[in-house]
């Protein structure tokens, strides 16, 4: 009973409401004619002079301004983007502002003249003092509620406005997806790189492949420290995100390079030229490539690598084979970055193929390396009309 009147919001609320009836006084007071008549025609007058000087009022754009960020300041809304604070975009903002301050002016005089009346009461009968005021804020606390709902409903973003920031909340939410999968494949490859890489120099007594290992590890670390340096330009969004561009198929012999090195040897047949395919269709489908080639080094370190790509009746073709071992046949249903692949291959319009070859998949893990494999297969469209 007592805990809405112990808020500071219903006293923000009830001064929202007071300026309204401030407004219709001064309106009142400046225009002649009023003193003296009965209140009953003082409403009428007071009605007949606010109602077109707000509709007026409501054709200035920053009005709708103003009136969002006070509603914001002493309303008190739970999400303050339920009340807009953008000026009138058109003809509709400028026609609910005007329903907004008509409201707004109408029910602070009622809850004004409310509170006159409980004053004056409460002067000549201190008795009725303490309910009448218990009654008034109650009534304030039932009034600032409506006020709200009318702020609400009438100074809310607007049909084309929910849907720009939904738009561009999904754009954000893309665009960090995004941003997510690149780090994934670039940070995720080089340190797959540099593991087995680190490995591979322990176990083998000669200096030369040591020396081979450390400049492949060397290599791949700046290329990924170059990557990640991109990665945080572009989430911290400043002027200087216009970076270095990303890679694109033209640079799949670095990848080829450095799983040889590793260990692991590649059987590369690309029959696709970069210069030839759009920018984002090149940039993907190296980003496809790197996964694949990751993904084998990281499941059958040393087992040959099988990468094949086309272009075919104006879709390309790509395609990542490994042998099977131990630890590769336990990929059942992959995990982040083959969902990655398959986001892509959606976006670009295409499809994507994972899982093992030659094989039932439930019988993966007693598949016979020699005999299965793991296959990766994306089908990208050059255009998203095909």
């Amino acid at each position: 009973m007592f805990a809405p009147l112990l808020r500071s919001v219903t006293y923000t609320r009830w001064l929202h409401l007071m300026i309204g009836m401030v407004f219709a006084g001064v309106v009142l007071l400046v225009y002649p004619g009023t003193e003296g008549v009965s209140t009953g025609r003082a409403v009428l007058c007071g009605v007949a002079l606010d109602v077109p000087l707000l509709c007026l009022a409501a054709l200035v754009p920053g009005m709708r301004r103003g009136e969002g960020v006070q509603a914001r300041l002493l309303l008190g809304p739970a999400r303050e983007e339920e009340i807009g604070v953008a000026p009138s975009a058109g003809w509709a903002d400028r026609g609910r502002t005007a329903l907004w301050l008509v409201a707004r002016v109408g029910l602070g005089v009622a809850v004004g003249a409310v509170t006159v009346v409980v004053a004056r009461a409460a002067a000549r009968e201190p008795l009725l003092a303490l309910p009448a005021g218990f009654a008034l804020l109650w009534l304030v606390v039932f009034a600032g509620r409506l006020q709200l709902a009318f702020a609400v409903r009438l100074l809310g973003p607007s049909g084309a406005e929910r849907l720009a920031v939904a738009e561009a909340r999904a754009e954000r939410l893309l665009e960090r997806n995004r941003l997510a999968r690149e780090l994934h494949d670039s940070i995720g490859h080089a340190l797959t790189v540099t593991v087995v890489q680190a490995g591979a120099a322990r176990e083998v007594a000669d200096p030369a492949f040591r020396e081979r290992a450390l400049e492949a590890i060397e290599t791949t670390g700046r290329r990924a420290l170059d990557d990640l340096e991109r990665m945080l330009v572009l989430l911290r969004e400043t002027p200087d995100a216009v970076v270095a561009e990303q890679p694109g198929l033209d640079r799949v012999p670095e990848l080829f390079a450095a799983a040889r090195a590793a260990g692991s040897p590649v059987d590369a047949e690309l029959d696709v030229r970069a210069a030839e395919l759009p920018g984002v269709l090149s940039r993907e489908a190296y980003r496809i490539v790197q996964e694949g080639v990751t993904n084998a080094l990281r499941h059958a370190p040393g087992a040959p690598i099988r990468v094949r790509g086309a272009v075919t009746g104006g879709v390309l073709e790509l395609s990542c084979r490994n042998a099977l071992t131990g630890k590769g046949s336990s990929r059942r249903g992959g995990g982040k970055g083959l969902r990655g692949v398959r986001e892509r291959a959606v976006l670009l319009g295409g499809e994507c193929e994972a899982g093992p070859e030659g094989v039932d998949p439930a019988e993966a893990d007693r598949a016979d390396p020699g005999r299965a494999g793991w296959l990766l297969r994306v089908r990208l469209p050059l255009r998203l009309g095909r």
